[in-house]
């Protein structure tokens, strides 16, 4: 009983949440789509490209008539061009599954500009959920901080966004020490998750360097995505003399003098390094890489990586067309 209790008050909160913060975002949820670049989508009801060919909107091939083919797909245009009769193949529409792959670590319980690392991507899951969970489409959530926590099964609906959002909410209450392992969260997906899906995994990647081998191996069957949260202050030491600074996630401390202007300059030289870096690694895994600061808004933030994401299928469909 105490559990029902919790979880429903718990599913009030984001529900509650989600009316307050996403109130701007219901005004252009009709004028943003994510645009997915594979075709993914496997269950009945959606709109999203598929692997299985038939009657569709979106060009597949276009390719010479076998005998057994349906002759209305023929492509008379360039029967009349070739002299050979042509056949027309789309994508079939489907729905597609979501994962969210977010990060509860401790690092991420931190902020110095307009919110925390872990309230921008608590505002983008709940933007996503909205976007994602459309049309039949079934969104799901691995958590990971020290470990990998207990995944949340996809599901549509509003209700199963709202028990996403409110999970996510209990587990930023939860103090997690120790290093987070991405690696094993990702490992664990890759375990289990085996149908084909759309993954956004959601970092600040201040994470021990053995990630990006299973990250490609994710991004050769699923269509990956990595959000890089991050607060302008993790390049910027201010001078303000001598600071305790101490690691969230492991309680280790060191004094720093940060008068000391040569000290600010090579803190500065080496946490654009790392960006850079990260950067670097994630776009060698043949994944998208968005980065989002706590210092910009969020929705111009998405609408410019959508906007690219969109031109990019464009570009392509161009191109089989060719």
């Amino acid at each position: 009983m105490w559990w029902r209790k919790r979880s429903t008050e718990t599913t009030a909160e984001a529900a509650r949440y989600i009316s307050a913060t996403q109130e701007l975002p219901a005004a252009f949820l009709s004028r943003l789509q994510w645009t997915v670049l594979r075709p993914l989508a496997q269950h009945l009801g959606g709109s999203e490209r598929s692997l299985i060919h038939g009657p569709g909107i979106e060009l597949s091939e276009v390719r010479e008539y076998q005998p057994g083919d349906d002759i209305r797909h023929i492509d008379w245009n360039i029967t009349a061009r070739t002299d050979q009769p042509h056949i027309r193949e789309a994508y079939v529409d489907r729905a597609l599954d979501v994962w969210l792959v977010l990060d509860m670590s401790a690092s991420v319980d931190w902020g110095t500009a307009q919110c925390l690392k872990r309230d921008r991507a608590l505002e983008f899951a709940a933007v996503i959920g909205q976007l994602l969970g459309r049309h039949g489409n079934r969104v799901g959530a691995l958590l990971f901080a020290n470990q990998p926590l207990p995944f949340v099964r996809p599901a549509s609906g509003r209700a199963h966004i709202l028990q996403i959002l409110s999970r996510i909410r209990e587990e930023q209450a939860t103090r997690h020490n120790g290093a987070t392992d991405l690696a094993a969260a990702l490992t664990q997906f890759d375990v289990v998750v085996r149908r084909r899906a759309l993954v956004i995994i959601m970092s600040d990647f201040l994470v021990p360097d053995n990630w990006h081998h299973i990250m490609l191996r994710l991004s050769q069957r699923h269509e990956t995505v990595a959000v890089r949260l991050y607060d302008p202050r993790e390049a910027d030491l201010p001078d303000v003399g001598l600071v305790t600074l101490e690691d969230p996630e492991t309680g280790s401390q060191f004094v720093a003098n940060t008068s000391d202007r040569k000290l600010r300059e090579r803190f500065r030289q080496a946490a654009q390094e790392q960006t850079e870096q990260i950067r670097q690694k994630i776009l060698r895994c043949g994944v998208d890489y968005l980065m989002l600061r706590t210092d910009q808004e969020l929705l111009p933030t998405m609408m410019r990586f959508l906007g690219s994401r969109r031109e990019r299928r464009r570009m392509r469909g161009q191109q089989r067309a060719g």
